[in-house]
């Protein structure tokens, strides 16, 4: 079982014209060859932002892909919203109770106005302009083990009559028309390394990242 990615993200969904931009975020790309990950990196990225633009406010959904499943959850409350990508075998419930922790804190700790100077910023230059908030370095690494949410589970037995949408692939999330080759080449936040690397690996069909 692995955690691969945490993002949270500020988000206005189904909204084009405002594209979502991460204000905070970390990963664990070890079991990835080092020359892979720096492609891998930027479909973390793609990916993430990708299937929070298309979750409705106050949803929660898992989008398989392969063998890696990106879990999102976007609150309704504040235009926030946590992805977290794992391998097809990390407990579902124990996601969206870590999602449930992981915003809950970022929005105590970090103020509103911290965050949405950064989503400006990132929006304004195209690149990345993350919080710095190590907590999201401390959970990956500490729930690589799912054992380790169990207390967080306790507390949030709530989840339990939550409503989770589950996706086989990314293609059900996309609005009608939309083709995942296509917002892969219109990407501007995408290399043409890593373009080609995802090609490659579809054409294989052998990907060893979400898409």
């Amino acid at each position: 079982m692995k955690v691969l990615s945490i993002q949270i993200l500020s988000v206005v969904p189904h909204n084009p014209d405002v594209p979502a931009v991460a204000v905070a975020a970390t990963a664990d790309l070890s079991s990835f060859s080092f020359y892979q990950r720096s492609s891998i990196q930027e479909f973390m990225n793609f990916f993430s932002r990708t299937v929070s633009e298309r979750t409705s406010a106050g949803q929660r959904q898992s989008i398989q892909e392969n063998n890696y499943t990106a879990h999102v959850y976007s609150r309704a409350s504040d235009n926030l919203a946590g992805v977290i990508v794992t391998d097809e075998e990390y407990p579902v419930r124990v996601v969206y109770s870590l999602l449930n922790k992981i915003l809950e804190e970022f929005t105590t700790k970090v103020s509103k106005d911290v965050w949405e100077a950064k989503a400006r910023e990132s929006r304004a230059s195209g690149k990345q302009a993350l919080v710095d908030y190590p907590a999201l370095n401390e959970y990956i690494v500490k729930y690589q083990d799912p054992k380790q949410a169990d207390t967080i589970m306790k507390v949030q037995q709530e989840l339990d009559e939550t409503k989770i949408i589950l996706h086989k692939t990314i293609e059900s999330v996309l609005e009608r028309g939309e083709k995942l080759d296509s917002l892969v080449d219109k990407s501007a936040a995408l290399s043409q390394s890593s373009k080609t690397f995802y090609k490659t690996a579809k054409k294989q069909n052998s990907c060893c990242i979400v898409m």
